[in-house]
């Protein structure tokens, strides 16, 4: 959320960042709707003043009986009545509250400006893309342990089973990666809750604009779309001391997300699913140290995938491609052989104090009387499923089997090697 008094000081910077997001100008209905509200709470406050004067004078009055007394029973009624009806009208009126509701972050200043990730920076790339034309789909089924046909007649598409030595290589992704941010990353380990209350889900910033986006369960309850969510929480309606700070943490979950707008896109393998499971790295900071913290974040998911030796590459998001509740973000595209082209596999964002203000999470600094916003960030490290995809494509030999990283070999229980159950 940003606050309203910064855009009463500055409208004209609010619509040049709307711009470069490619969204219209809304300052000025903005401070016509703050103005009006503005009015109507000042009217309310005139009016509760003389409420209570009138209440003082009539306890006060000498002669209950007379007509002088009896007219100041009838103002006060009045009062009362015009009163209700302007509480009633700020408590109603909603439009501005909706308006700040889904304003979009304001962008950090090295942002580039640009139309789609056509224009995103490259910042880094590392390794070595292999070639290949084997989708991990088949490699997967060749190895007779993704299942996508029958899980599609229990859970619909965009589901999948895994077994045997895939479903050993995700606990393997979890526990190597857990180990890695706990030991090198120094995050400390959080189990939180998979379903939060609609509140956990607008502190967030995904409600209400990408409400349709996740899924709700019953009327009080949404499952979390990524373990950002439950982690930010935590620190919901505190003040935190600067001694707690940065509070990094990481969570193993799984994602449930509805892909609304997404048909016929990445329809094949575990790039686009409704069910997936993450680790999540949050890290929670003062203003001062929050763009360090997030070249901090970036530099753990990228480490990660040097393990795994996986190629990838780095990439700065333009201002249109940057996501709703995010001043700044990286996002890590890992190299799939099989599309011979770059995919997102870890986004690393900043999102300042923009969901801090939602859920009130401040600090204060010893001996201040006033208290901070806090600065929240998080980034993937890493989904499992694309992860997945991308060890089964660039480790995949030609007899069909896939070679373990070594990285994970222990994991594996000594594993080096998958083999197929089917020939290619």
């Amino acid at each position: 959320m940003i606050d309203i008094k910064w855009i009463r000081q500055n409208p004209a910077s609010l619509d040049e960042n709307l711009a470069k997001r490619g969204q219209d100008s809304l300052s000025k209905e903005i401070l016509d709707l703050d103005k009006k509200k503005r009015d109507l709470t000042l009217k309310i406050e005139q009016l509760q003043q003389k409420r209570n004067q009138t209440a003082a004078n009539l306890s006060g009055f000498p002669d209950k009986k007379s007509s002088q007394f009896q007219k100041l029973k009838q103002d006060a009624a009045k009062i009362k009545q015009d009163l209700e009806a302007l509480e009633k009208e700020l408590e109603n009126n909603k439009q501005l509250e909706d308006i700040l509701d889904r304003l979009p972050n304001i962008l950090n200043f090295d942002v580039p400006v640009g139309k789609d990730e056509t224009e995103n920076k490259l910042i880094k790339s590392w390794g070595n893309p292999k070639s290949g034309t084997l989708h991990h789909q088949d490699i997967g089924q060749t190895l007779d342990a993704m299942d996508f046909h029958s899980t599609a007649k229990m859970s619909g598409s965009r589901f999948v089973t895994l077994s045997g030595p895939l479903a050993r290589l995700e606990r393997a992704l979890v526990n190597f990666l857990l180990d890695f941010h706990t030991s090198i990353g120094n995050f400390e380990e959080i189990s939180p809750p998979y379903l939060v209350k609609h509140h956990a889900m607008y502190n967030a910033g995904i409600l209400p604009k990408f409400s349709e986006d996740s899924f709700r369960v019953e009327e009080e309850f949404r499952l979390i779309p990524t373990a950002e969510v439950p982690l930010i929480n935590l620190v919901a309606d505190q003040i935190i001391s600067p001694e707690e700070l940065p509070m990094r943490l990481v969570a193993y979950t799984p994602c449930f997300r509805s892909e609304a707008g997404s048909a016929g896109a990445d329809t094949k393998g575990l790039i686009r699913m409704h069910q997936f499971s993450k680790v999540e790295l949050v890290s929670i900071t003062t203003p001062d140290n929050s763009e360090e913290e997030h070249e901090f974040i970036l530099a753990q998911a990228q480490k990660v995938l040097e393990k795994l030796e996986l190629p990838y590459r780095t990439m700065l998001l333009c201002s249109r491609d940057t996501g709703f509740q995010s001043s700044k973000t990286y996002d890590i595209e890992v190299w799939l052989p099989s599309q011979k082209r770059y995919r997102e596999i870890s986004s690393c964002s900043n999102c300042k104090d923009f969901q801090a203000r939602r859920m009130k999470a401040r600090f204060k600094e010893f001996g201040q009387k006033e208290t901070t916003f806090l600065h929240t960030l998080n980034g993937s490290g890493l989904p499992l499923g694309r992860t997945i995809a991308a060890i089964l494509e660039n480790y995949v030999e030609a007899d069909g089997s896939v070679t373990v990283p070594t990285c994970l070999v222990n994991y594996m229980g000594g594993m080096k090697k998958i083999s197929p159950k089917i020939k290619i």
